[in-house]
């Protein structure tokens, strides 16, 4: 009784974090909006979706929301690390190592976040956190240019692997329990916005991979740096528009997950 417990209290955080997750890409959508079409002064990237948030009616309750959710979507990717993931493929090393990385990026995310909230109003932005690491890695550790160039390797691989896995073969859906006419829309957006996360998350990688190369950590870009590169490419602002809308579907994919994700480890 006390295990299911625990266990219907974890996915209950599970789903509250899915819904934050969704919300945070739904206004990383919008601002990017803003950019591919002249008005994006505010960044494209969660630091950016954070201010628009706290500026809304009621915006401090829906960042404390935001936080609890963040905190309990890392909790539950740990969860999935330790003790595996729900599906077939769940306890694979590779999987509980994706969990792990999840876990520790969404707890990063919901300490920045809460930070924030605290009072702490001067949030980087991600292409600032991005310089930091990269010029820390760069000038602290042995071989640090070689080790960011490969962490943009691996990132640029990851974000390949993911679109074949979701846009490719759609495993996410084997995920979801979702039936009837729900099913294709749920999966179509899902195709749609990953491939737009995706995009996002190679540029990222590029980027970061260019600047081991160059010895330069000015060189690496954040979310909002990578699509303020894309809007400045030839066709830019209309290439940034499509990814941009991508963004804002996978906000609305992601409140899909809050409703018939499987979040039970294990």
């Amino acid at each position: 009784m006390r295990s299911a417990s625990r266990g219907s209290a974890m996915g209950a955080a599970a789903r509250l974090g899915l819904a934050g997750r969704g919300v945070l890409y739904l206004l990383m959508g919008v601002l990017a909006l803003r950019v591919a079409f002249g008005a994006g002064g505010q960044e494209a990237d969660s630091s950016g979706a954070v201010q628009t948030l706290a500026r809304q009616p009621g915006g401090e309750v829906m960042l404390w929301l935001l936080v609890a959710g963040l905190f309990g979507l890392a909790l539950w990717r740990l969860a999935e690390a330790a003790f595996g993931a729900a599906g077939p493929d769940g306890h694979k090393a590779s999987a509980r190592a994706m969990s792990l990385g999840r876990g520790v990026f969404y707890t990063g995310l919901g300490t920045t976040t809460l930070l924030f909230v605290l009072g702490a109003r001067g949030q980087k932005s991600s292409d600032e956190q991005s310089r930091d690491l990269t010029g820390r890695a760069m000038h602290d550790l042995p071989g640090g240019r070689w080790l960011v160039l490969l962490a943009g390797v691996v990132l640029v691989g990851g974000a390949l692997w993911m679109a074949y896995k979701s846009v490719v073969k759609r495993d996410f859906m084997d995920k979801l329990h979702v039936s009837g006419q729900a099913r294709p829309v749920v999966e179509t957006l899902g195709r749609v916005g990953y491939a737009a996360r995706c995009t996002v998350f190679t540029g990222v990688g590029v980027f970061l991979a260019y600047a081991g190369a160059t010895v330069d950590p000015g060189k690496a870009e954040g979310v909002d740096g990578t699509l303020r590169e894309l809007a400045a490419a030839p066709f830019g602002p209309w290439l940034l528009a499509v990814v941009a809308a991508g963004l804002t579907v996978f906000g609305v994919y992601s409140a899909c997950e809050a409703r018939w994700r499987n979040v039970t480890p294990g």
